[in-house]
């Protein structure tokens, strides 16, 4: 394949894909064909399993621009292949915006007339396919496919949306336009029943399940293929049901409020009722006063809404969305919909209600339709998921590989035994085609999918909800768990803790009590009751929990207009705040004249809060003032930037620390009067740069946000598991580091590092300043100036001892300047970093990537608001909000607290270390018969009918199953399970066993040969009773054609039987991480009821039994024997198990294998015990190659690579450049 013919789409994106183009070839078709007619259709099978073969084999390469086939491969570390029909229609434009020359014609004419006028023009022939409910169109400038998405692809103004779009579309140019973006709708087409069961049945497992059947029923095996087609048959049905009921639900979420009648505008004046599905990108709709539920996104225009967005944040607080900014610098800027998204309406967002203009409409232009909508990325998510990368699925695939290659070797055996013994053609091909169909278990996969299910009911138990039950293992694996902070490990709302104002370039003394009459007329209260964005709905004040409380806190009250006053103002009616009582004449008394004033104010214009700005501000109006008022909210660091220098208190930046290191949200007020030649017009198309600046600083409210009862709790517990914790949150770096402190992630005596970037400026390279942090018990600037000369000396005698003794906390403005200038360090960094503070939701997503880059198993806890992209990226995603954003996560917990966290671990090591109990014992299960066979094929023996159909029903389906019934331990432990099947442990385990299985059978095989009363098996022998007489050796009978009743043959039958059962019970382990077997009673009722059964018929032998298995009457004596022979099997077996692999491997010689960090040894152990593990440790780890051997985890690697780096950490103040990887001191700040 050659590189130039590769192009990229979706570049730089999550869903980017290498695209080649092929068209037909008549020659390989007809050879393809010739293929699928000689191998009876397997060849259409292969090339259905594998799309790049299927089109390599039928088609030749060409340009993408000729191509009728395109072959798609993934560039994520999956590399999936997909193959793609190219399709061409014909169009009047080569582009959804080109401007066509269209005759004027009024909206009334009908789809016919308007594709007559369409025919009348010169068609264009546009090639497009469709991937994952996305179309790719053909554009010839770039010489690739790529998607419309909608009106952000004309990079239009804001100003532009507003002069050029906001009159709406002509019929015309709708239809057009349609062409391209076709209906408005998330179409989750429910797949029919029969194209489900195509689709199951084609898997190759089941291929394989009727190719074993087919088999079967040659041999006359009929009870054993009904069996399997029975449990094949529930299998597919079941999985059928699971997939038809989430489509269904999936359908039914998309389709509730997807179809709706809507009025959309015609030119300035025309409005005309129209359905949802009609609409295009550039389309123009009024939004109603009593609200709806948007279907597409679309910017505003005209008019102010109140949205809950639910739906897409998980978050379901009411959000003020007003006007797109029609001038200025804010009009200038290029519409996004990220940047703008409080101006924007998005697809599935609930519209409570509109504030309106007198005799206008609240308008909103679309934007986005379809698929292309965030809620349609959202669902395509869910319809075309990522293929879970686990070890064990991989690791699964390659040990049926080596068991297909062992059955190689039985084929290869059995043919030749067959040829030396003049056995007749077909018998040789289907014995030999059997020992296939043996050595690769049939109810392997059911099985595996048991000891799943069965973990997610019990989480469901617990109130953890599952969608995605795969990543249930996962979850077994998780070795670091992000963790949000507000919402997750703190509580959800905040309580105002007291405000400090600020006046004449001071600190006033911290103040409790902000309703206190004496501060009614403050700027500092003014700003408390307008700059927020509360509105009431249904009678109920409704917003942000955090300006709920800072507004109750006042004690005011909001009074919203009605519709009959706004009809009656012109132009509007703005939203009023007062206070609750009003003030006494006689305090007015003493109120200086400058605050004798209305306590009236009516709130212009607001300009909602920017997460990217950190901040919001409001324009407002006192009753009776002439001019106008501004007041700024935000983030201290950010509001302190917007003040003149002189309004600030000396004092800020120690008493802003104070708070925060005390784990305090503490948020920052300014004011400006405005000048009064300023009209109401022209203060709603001021910029919001002019408005914000030269801004008084009026001082601090400072809110208290607790830690959640259980956080500290559940944090300890997943670090004595060997979890590490990390806190990534959008709140203030210093706040983080003292809940990070107060919960435990960073210890009571470890140094919290504040790497602190800048991007380069003015000449000067990007640089990381190392600043340390003081003690958290000192409080006082001295006391700091004198820890930090300490640490200095401290530096080289303290942290590089141990790993352990230091963290990183990174800004979110930070970590973009790292991940750009100073890629060489970002792996170092995520490594010891604990605290990332005034964290985007984008780089939320961005850090999970960076911690699995260096094979982390990322878990991602949070409550959904602004985690969606995070909670979707990382292994193992938990939601704490059951809002519909979170149909995305993984897990959904029902209950708002971390500790469904430590659940889910110990349910997925339970569940992990049962798929690894069931795979071993399937794949023993295989082996042990197989090797059954096989002796038996040298006498030209098999197992009987009934025989297999005991061994797969009533011993192996009953004992898969219900080993897997073994809960969760009680307690998260510090080692984690393994997480591949090609492990030297597991490895050691399973062939310590196929030997010991081999041996016993081997024994009994030749011993029974051995015996005295043996001789060549007939219908007449009565071995039970050897002084019976002479045997009569020509006579036959019909049961005895396939040689079914022999000695070995019943020998080997009771050996196998009780070789299962042995096999069971040791891989069905319990603690560290499931419950021990006997508290399991079905297993344990399974194995008594199974030992009791088998005992009964081989020591006191029942004939009608007998005669249905189909065996023979063995001496008593040679019973005892096979007692003795299956009991010291077991024994072998369990000490082999107990011993070699527990004790000598884990314990010994792989016990570094889970990470570097190991649970230290307490001072007290016996040393003479420790220097012995340690002589035995060194000398088994010499034996198997393990010593001094590289990890294999990257993270594992760096930890020792930076344990022998004597320059990391950095020191404490100096400076990494860009341009250099060298530190250069700098004075201590």
């Amino acid at each position: 394949m050659k590189t130039r013919e590769l192009k990229i789409i979706n570049q730089g994106l999550e869903d980017e894909l290498e695209v080649w183009g092929y068209r037909p070839c008549l020659w390989k078709r007809i050879l393809v064909g010739i293929g699928v007619v000689f191998t009876g259709g397997l060849l259409l099978l292969l090339l259905y399993w594998l799309p790049e073969w299927g089109v390599k084999g039928t088609c030749t390469h060409t340009s993408l621009r000729d191509a009728h086939t395109l072959l798609l491969r993934s560039t994520d570390e999956f590399k999936q292949w997909f193959r793609a029909k190219v399709h061409v229609m014909l169009a009047p434009g080569q582009r959804p915006f080109d401007r066509l020359d269209l005759p004027n014609r009024d909206g009334k004419h009908s789809m016919e007339e308007h594709h007559e006028v369409f025919a009348d023009m010169q068609p264009v022939q546009i090639h497009y396919f469709t991937f994952h409910s996305t179309k790719y169109y053909w554009n010839d400038a770039i010489q690739n496919f790529e998607i419309y998405k909608g009106l952000e692809d004309l990079n239009v103004s804001c100003a532009s949306v507003h002069s050029d779009h906001s009159s709406g579309l002509a019929k015309l140019v709708q239809n057009y336009r349609r062409l391209f973006f076709e209906a408005n709708e998330i179409a989750v087409r429910v797949p029919s029943l029969f194209k489900l069961l195509m689709k199951e049945v084609l898997n190759p497992f089941y291929i394989f399940q009727l190719f074993s059947v087919i088999l079967w029923c040659a041999e006359d095996y009929y009870y054993y293929a009904a069996a399997i087609v029975f449990m094949s048959v529930i299998s597919i049905a079941t999985s059928l049901y699971t997939l038809k009921k989430q489509y269904v639900m999936l359908h039914d979420m998309v389709a509730a409020h997807s179809v709706v009648r809507i009025s959309v505008c015609r030119g300035n004046k025309d409005i005309e009722q129209a359905m949802s599905t009609e609409l295009v990108p550039g389309d123009v709709i009024v939004i109603p006063a009593n609200g709806m539920i948007m279907p597409c996104d679309a910017t505003l225009v005209h008019g102010t809404c109140i949205v809950n967005e639910g739906m897409l944040t998980g978050e379901s607080v009411p959000v003020t969305k007003t006007s797109l900014p029609s001038s200025g610098e804010d009009g200038d800027r290029t519409y996004n919909m990220e940047d703008h998204k409080r101006h924007t309406l998005f697809c599935g967002t609930h519209v409570i209600q509109t504030r309106f203009y007198t005799g206008e409409l609240v308008k909103a232009v679309v934007v986005r339709t379809g698929f292309s909508t965030e809620k349609g990325q959202m669902v395509r998510s869910i319809l075309y998921p990522k293929p879970t990368d686990f070890k064990l699925y991989r690791d699964a695939y390659l040990f049926l590989l080596c068991l297909v290659g062992i059955a190689g070797i039985g084929f290869i055996y059995n043919v030749v035994l067959s040829v030396m013994n003049k056995v007749p053609a077909p018998t040789i091909i289907i014995k030999s085609l059997d020992i296939i169909t043996i050595t690769v278990p049939a109810a392997l996969p059911a099985a595996m999918t048991a000891g799943i299910v069965y973990a997610q009911r019990r989480l469901k138990r617990v109130g953890i909800f599952c969608i995605s039950p795969q990543r249930i293992n996962m979850c077994g694996q998780l070795n670091l768990v992000c963790f949000d902070k507000t919402g997750t490990l703190t509580e959800e709302g905040l309580d105002l803790w007291g405000i400090q104002r600020a006046e004449h370039g001071s600190f006033s003394p911290p103040e409790v009590d902000a309703a206190k009459q004496a501060l009614v007329h403050t700027a500092f209260v003014g700003c408390m009751a307008t700059c927020h964005s509360l509105t009431k709905i249904e009678g109920e004040l409704s917003g942000d929990p955090l300006d709920l409380k800072m507004f109750s806190a006042t004690g005011w009250i909001l009074e919203e207009p009605t519709e009959e006053e706004t009809a009656l103002h012109n132009p509007i009616m703005p939203t009023v705040v007062r206070p609750l009582k009003q003030i006494a004449p006689e305090a007015k008394q003493n109120v200086p004249l400058t605050q004798n004033m209305s306590c009236e104010i009516g709130i212009v214009r607001q300009i909602p809060f920017s997460s990217a700005l950190q901040r919001m501000s409001v324009v407002v109006r006192r009753l009776g003032e002439k001019h106008m008022d501004a007041y700024l909210k935000g983030a201290p660091e950010v509001v302190a930037s917007l003040c003149t220098p002189n309004t600030i208190p000396q004092s800020f930046t120690e008493t802003l620390e104070a708070y925060t290191k005390q784990g305090f949200r503490v948020i920052a007020l300014a004011h400006r009067q405005l000048e009064s030649k300023l009209s109401w017009h022209k203060v709603q198309h001021l910029s919001r740069d002019l408005l914000e600046t030269n801004m008084e600083f009026l001082g601090l409210i400072i809110m208290q946000n607790k830690l959640k009862v259980e956080t500290a709790g559940v944090l300890r517990n997943l670090q004595q598991a060997n979890i590490r914790t990390v806190m990534v949150t959008g709140d203030n770096m210093l706040t983080a580091i003292s809940v990070a402190r107060d919960c435990g992630m960073v210890g009571p005596h470890e140094r919290v590092i504040i790497a602190d970037a800048v991007p380069p400026k003015d000449l000067h390279p990007a640089c990381i300043t190392w600043l340390y942090t003081e003690n958290p018990v000192q409080t006082n600037r001295d006391s700091q100036a004198v820890d930090i000369n300490l640490e200095e000396e401290e530096h080289d005698r303290y942290l590089p001892h141990h790993n352990q003794s230091y963290h990183f906390a990174v800004s979110g403005k930070a970590f973009a300047v790292i991940v750009k200038h100073f890629p060489q360090l970002v792996q170092k960094l995520v490594l010891r970093a604990t605290v990332f503070a005034r964290m985007a939701p984008d780089q939320k997503t961005q850090l999970v990537e960076v911690l699995q880059g260096v094979d982390y198993i990322v878990g991602m806890c949070g409550d959904g608001a602004n985690d969606c992209g995070a909670l979707k990226r990382a292994h193992s995603g938990i939601s704490l909000s059951e809002l519909e954003a979170s149909v995305a996560s993984p897990f959904t917990s029902s209950t708002p607290s971390i500790s469904c966290v430590p659940n889910l671990i110990r349910e997925g090591r339970a569940a992990l270390v049962t798929s690894f109990c069931v795979f071993k014992f399937m794949a023993l299960y295989s082996i042990i018969q197989y090797l059954s066979v096989t002796l038996l094929y040298s006498i030209l023996s098999n197992l009987g009918d009934f025989q297999f159909l005991f061994i797969d029903i009533a011993i192996i389906l009953i004992i898969a199953f219900t080993m897997s019934l073994n809960p969760a331990w009680k307690d998260l432990v510090w080692r984690r399970p393994p997480s591949s099947l090609i492990s030297g442990p597991l490895l050691c385990s399973v062939l310590t066993q196929i030997m010991t299985c081999l041996i016993f059978q081997v024994l009994a095989f030749l011993l029974v040969r051995q015996q005295s009363w043996y001789e060549i098996w007939t219908p007449v022998s009565d071995a039970c009773n050897v002084s019976s007489g002479t045997f009569s050796h020509n006579v036959t009978s019909p049961h005895d054609i396939k040689n079914i009743k022999n000695y070995e043959n019943t020998t080997l039958f009771y050996v196998s039987s009780f070789q299962y059962l042995a096999i069971a019970i040791v891989f069905s382990k319990g603690k560290p991480f499931r419950q021990p077997s006997y508290r399991n009673w079905p297993f344990m009722l399974s194995c008594i009821g199974l030992y009791t059964f088998l005992l009964l018929i081989m020591l006191h032998p029942i004939p009608a039994i007998d005669s249905f298995l189909e065996i023979v009457c063995v001496p008593h004596d040679w019973r005892i024997t096979l007692v003795i022979i299956v009991i010291v099997n077991a024994a072998v077996s369990f000490l082999l198990e107990i011993l070699i692999v527990d004790i000598i491997l884990w314990k010994l010689v792989f016990r570094d294998s889970d990470g570097v960090n190991q649970p230290p040894l307490s001072r007290s152990a016996d040393t003479s015990q420790v220097s012995i593990d340690r002589w035995g440790s060194a000398c088994l780890s010499w034996l198997f190659c393990q010593k001094n051997k590289t990890p294999r985890m990257q993270y594992m690697h760096l930890t020792l690579e930076l344990q022998g780096d004597p320059n990391w950490p950095p020191r404490p103040s100096t400076v990494t450049h860009a341009s250099t990887p060298q530190a250069h001191l700098c004075a201590p700040l």
